[in-house]
């Protein structure tokens, strides 16, 4: 019995842990670690068993977020997500794929622990503010509060994107042919002005270590490592975090992976995964899912 309602509901509480740590690998520790615990439980006891188990996996995610807070400060270079890779209906889904972009997860970053719970939990996923209350224990009145500030911040750093589709597939295949024919133009003028390159290596490869910005930084920065790949480099086209995405693979094996943030035709952000940690899961198609109506009522 508890084995099923916990398979039932993973993907959301998968989706719920991502979205919160922003790694897979933490994500699935606290799966386990919630699953432990709800298996301790007598299921005849509990009458909502989906929103029991969102309680114990928000609790155990705010938990692990806080003691990992420090590591990620110390991170050498710039820290991206882990990069996860999604079915086509993620990104059907046009909150469900913004809340999982490269842009919006770091975004989420800049926020403390219990305010990207509360936004999460409430503008992603449609908890209610007193259930949300009940989850993370504060009372409905802070949440409001916690909740209104959190919007602000989001909502005054948010980048607009649009989500994997056939027309933005279609510019990540011109941006990687005018990138392997060294054909500056037109790389050119499929970046935005403001674009910004974002790498990932963990200090363990190379990597560039602080974010690039502007179209002509970009486009050098692009043309430099397309020229520096080696022969045998193989790139596929992929979903990642509901974006359209380039992986490149060397001798057979993913030796980086590209996230492109697009809007209004041109490339507005490439998010380069290179961290060896992140890109060993990185072939897994993740199910996510925000999950039917809560037995509460979305409140704002």
């Amino acid at each position: 019995m508890a084995d099923d309602a916990f398979t039932e509901h993973r993907p959301l509480l998968f989706t719920i842990a991502y979205e919160l740590l922003g790694s897979a690998a933490d994500a699935e520790d606290v799966l386990q670690e919630s699953y432990l615990r709800w298996a301790a439980v007598d299921p005849a006891t509990v009458e909502h068993p989906r929103a029991y188990l969102v309680r114990i996996v928000t609790r155990q995610s705010l938990n692990h977020l806080r003691a990992v807070k420090a590591r990620r400060e110390e991170y050498v270079g710039t820290w991206l997500p882990e990069p996860i890779r999604t079915a086509p209906e993620v990104s059907e889904d046009a909150i469900l794929a913004e809340s999982v972009s490269m842009a919006m997860m770091l975004v989420l970053e800049t926020l403390n622990p219990t305010e990207r719970a509360v936004l999460v939990l409430h503008d992603v996923f449609g908890y209610t503010h007193g259930e949300i209350a009940a989850s993370i224990g504060r009372t409905e009145v802070s949440v409001r509060q916690i909740a209104h500030r959190a919007r602000q911040h989001v909502h005054a750093r948010r980048r607009r994107f649009e989500p994997d589709s056939d027309a933005t597939r279609g510019i990540v295949r011109r941006f990687l042919l005018a990138a392997s024919t060294g054909e500056v133009q037109a790389l050119m003028d499929l970046l935005a002005p403001d674009v910004v390159q974002i790498s990932d290596g963990g200090g363990k490869v190379v990597a560039a270590r602080r974010p690039i910005i502007g179209r002509d930084e970009v486009a050098r920065f692009v043309l430099g490592v397309i020229r520096t790949s080696a022969a045998t480099t193989r790139v596929e086209p992929a979903t990642y975090n509901g974006m359209p995405a380039a992986r490149f693979l060397t001798g057979g094996e993913l030796d980086w992976l590209v996230a492109f943030e697009i809007h209004d035709g041109r490339i507005t952000g490439l998010y380069g995964m290179r961290n060896p940690d992140k890109l060993h899961r990185a072939d897994t198609v993740r199910a996510l899912d925000r999950g039917g109506p809560t037995h509460g009522n979305h409140d704002r």
